[in-house]
């Protein structure tokens, strides 16, 4: 499968990304849980670029392939801390509302809530949107993996 598109992105584009990530970074959340977020909605998701990418950061922030490795079942394994489950509930949830799943349920943010600050979440929820909105684009454009931007 070739990519559709090999233009370079808008530089108007490339700094809007760059100030969320920013944002995403100001809220004070482990850079590794911010990776294992991005990489279990790209997963639901099937982007493999984004798939790739979150790996090659996780692992470059210190995270273990054991644990890379059981991302896609998380909830059956012991790898995962309390707030990292949280987190990983809640990008599920927010991830698959087009699979006709309840969304986000008070539930669901009660417990991520119970663990996280107002801006934690906050950093939490863009990590997932932006993760979400990488992940359409690249399947729109054919976007291959192996690329780390």
């Amino acid at each position: 499968m070739e990519p559709r598109t090999k233009s370079a992105m808008n530089p108007d584009l490339m700094t809007a990304i760059r100030h969320l990530h920013k944002a995403i970074a100001a809220g004070g959340v482990d850079q590794r849980l911010l990776s294992l977020v991005h990489l279990r909605a790209s997963q639901i998701n099937g982007c493999a670029p984004c798939v790739f990418a979150s790996i090659a950061g996780a692992k470059k922030a210190g995270e273990t392939d054991e644990r890379l490795h059981n991302v896609v079942a998380w909830r059956e394994t012991p790898f995962f801390t309390d707030e990292e489950r949280a987190a990983l509930t809640l990008t599920e949830a927010a991830t698959r509302i087009q699979d006709g799943a309840a969304g986000v349920t008070d539930e669901i943010w009660d417990a991520a809530a119970d663990r996280f600050t107002e801006e934690q979440l906050n950093a939490i929820i863009l990590e997932i949107a932006m993760t979400n909105f990488f992940n359409r684009i690249n399947h729109t454009i054919r976007e291959q993996a192996g690329k780390t931007w």
